[in-house]
């Protein structure tokens, strides 16, 4: 299979979703986070989702995109090849429940890849009021699907820094992660693909095994960051960065690293790593900006 860049700027229909409590608390129990920000509807600013929570919001959009574009412009063979990349985020305000937001989607870039094309999708999301409430990109890899030109789009893409420290980190948190995990995610979260709850569907498509959702991985990491680097204030939390690289398979552990961090006046800059339980790299070029004073309001 082929694909060229001629579908970047392509605009995706638009997605409008009402937000209720129970899918953000149960976001946030699916990771194993008890952080009051997210249970106790007794604070006077009421509650707020997880970080997280976004990529929920956008699933739907990302999970059927040939449906969500001009009709033949992806054929749904070639949507059907995606494996999460990368991941960007930025958070102008939380999401919260009650909020009525709408997905505004368009194709940001088209790459090379060595195992097939990159194509990263920007999602603008708002509220009712059309304020911004978090800005997406998120990189989807087309497997064995040959990009037939050099691409375009990438000038486009949020800049990351990059991590100045080699090797070592600045702590470790090892978590367990429990066999049931996948499918605590899945009825949680409705971010559902098979190869996290069928062992017949991920073998027949190569995998060992049932493996973790990435974006859970990814949960795991950033309740660590949040809790250690942010004084448990998930509204501090600016920008998530990182790329999907490697399985995490249920029943083994995970280690979240702090790899570099650079403090500043107003805020400081996170490079963190998670690594599977064979040592390798599950989650790779990981990056939060954590803003110190002030944070974000709650609305």
């Amino acid at each position: 299979m082929e694909l060229d860049s001629h579908l970047v700027g392509s605009g995706l229909k638009e997605y409008r979703k009402e937000i209720g409590w129970r899918e953000t608390m149960n976001y946030a129990a699916a990771v194993g986070d008890n952080n009051s920000c997210y249970f106790d509807d007794e604070q006077l600013d009421g509650i707020i989702a997880p970080p997280m929570f976004c990529v929920a919001v956008t699933w739907p959009v990302t999970e059927k995109l040939d449906e969500f574009l001009e009709p033949g412009l992806l054929p749904a063979e070639i949507s059907a090849t995606k494996v999460h990349y990368t991941e960007h985020i930025e958070f102008h305000r939380p999401v919260k429940p009650g909020d009525i937001l709408a997905v505004k989607g368009k194709i940001a870039a088209i790459l090379p890849h060595r195992a097939g094309a990159h194509i990263i999708i920007r999602y603008d999301v708002s509220d009712d009021r059309g304020k911004p409430v978090f800005t997406e990109h998120i990189g989807a890899l087309l497997r064995n699907v040959k990009c037939t030109d050099s691409g375009r789009g990438d000038e486009t893409l949020p800049p990351v820094p990059a991590c100045g420290s080699k090797s070592g980190s600045i702590w470790e948190a090892t978590l367990p992660v429990d066999p049931m995990s996948p499918f605590i995610y899945d009825g949680c979260t409705n971010i559902f693909f098979p190869i996290h709850t069928s062992k017949q569907f991920a073998k027949m498509v190569g995998l060992p095994g049932i493996i973790l959702q990435g974006t859970a991985t990814l949960a795991f990491a950033v309740k660590e960051l949040i809790n250690r680097e942010a004084g448990g204030n998930p509204r501090c939390l600016k920008v998530l960065s990182c790329r999907f690289t490697g399985m995490v398979i249920p029943g083994t552990e995970i280690r979240i690293q702090l790899i570099d961090k650079i403090n500043r006046e107003n805020d400081k800059e996170l490079f963190f790593a998670v690594t599977n339980s064979e040592g390798r790299k599950a989650i790779s070029n990981g990056y939060a900006l954590i803003k110190k004073h002030p944070c974000f309001l709650s609305a």
